[in-house]
């Protein structure tokens, strides 16, 4: 396997999606649900029966038919429309029902809404994580369509088929059953622009792909917590220390030392607020002899001490 493969193995293993809210959304032509700038949190779509037009932040119109699924992962605005000239509502104006813990339903009067002719829409809002590799996020186009990948990956379509099914018969438990495959889909969306070459995306995409320098970015993730030095990974990447260093801050803007620093700090938010580590455990895995050292070098990055973070984790959790 190249240091390339191990790389984007990586990122699909810290793939993780949080905070994940869904909607079973079912509506009657004429409509427009206009999604607001949402920083640092992905919105995913699935149609259960369409059709209907996606209008990205560029102005792009996308037709989406039955079965059609997509992610935008920036979170950027957008708006589904029943026609290109239909009038868009915010979809926090909406009313909407629980289903279950984590899924709520969105619907006109049931008057309104035709059985065959209504769209069924399965939408999902989420944190998106990619662990080590979040910066990858950046360079992912506004929006994201699952019909782009069915000729090269097959086996996604009896997925759809089955998040169809469900989005329509509404037999017990889908709302659940929905959301998991959901989660599904979006993984397999990501690994499919993974798998593809990251599109023509610069930085961090063109050093994985440079076979001296995704050797020593490789050394960082497989050992962060290691006292690694320019003159080691330069060593690592079989070129001379200046070499190395200018050709990895051309490819990523920003110098070795300090990709792992943001790399080692990326990974504490991950250990620290979704999985629950001590702060003092995190700060020795990832190399820090002091914990003095690791919070001032936390805090330059991450803007917060990372006592502030745990602290909100703990208020979150009890809030729930």
């Amino acid at each position: 396997m190249s240091h390339y493969e191990d790389l984007t193995s990586e990122l699909l293993m810290g793939m993780r999606l949080h905070g994940v809210k869904y909607q079973r959304i079912q509506l009657a032509a004429p409509f427009g649900l206009r999604y607001a700038h949402a920083p640092g949190r992905a919105q995913f779509h699935f149609v259960g029966r369409g059709p209907l037009l996606v209008r990205g932040a560029s102005g792009a119109i996308y037709r989406l038919n039955t079965g059609d699924a997509l992610l935008i992962p920036h979170g950027k605005p957008h708006s589904l429309l029943s026609s290109p000239d239909a009038p868009s509502e915010d979809i926090a104006a909406f009313v909407s029902k629980p289903i279950c813990d984590s899924v709520c339903a969105i619907g006109a009067p049931a008057s309104a809404c035709d059985d065959e002719e209504s769209v069924i829409l399965f939408s999902a809002c989420m944190k998106f994580e990619l662990g080590g590799m979040q910066p990858l996020i950046n360079t992912m186009p506004d929006i994201m369509l699952v019909s782009t990948l069915l000729s090269q990956y097959p086996e996604i379509q009896p997925i759809l088929d089955a998040m169809e099914r469900e989005s329509r018969t509404r037999h017990a438990g889908f709302a659940g059953i929905l959301s998991r495959l959901a989660d599904v889909v979006a993984a397999l969306i990501v690994r499919g622009w993974v798998e593809n070459g990251c599109g023509q995306g610069s930085g961090l995409v063109q050093a994985m792909r440079d076979p001296r320098l995704s050797k020593a970015i490789a050394a960082m993730h497989r050992e962060p917590g290691e006292a690694w030095t320019v003159e080691r990974l330069a060593s690592v990447a079989g070129c001379s220390r200046s070499v190395f260093a200018e050709r990895f801050q051309h490819a990523t803007t920003m110098t070795p030392l300090r990709y792992l620093t943001e790399l080692r700090m990326r990974l504490a938010v991950q250990r620290i607020v979704n999985d629950g580590e001590a702060v003092e455990a995190v700060a020795f895995q990832l190399g820090y002899g002091s914990l003095a050292a690791f919070s001032r070098a936390f805090k330059r990055i991450v803007g917060q001490p990372p006592g502030a973070l745990r602290a909100g984790r703990e208020e979150t959790r009890a809030a729930s």
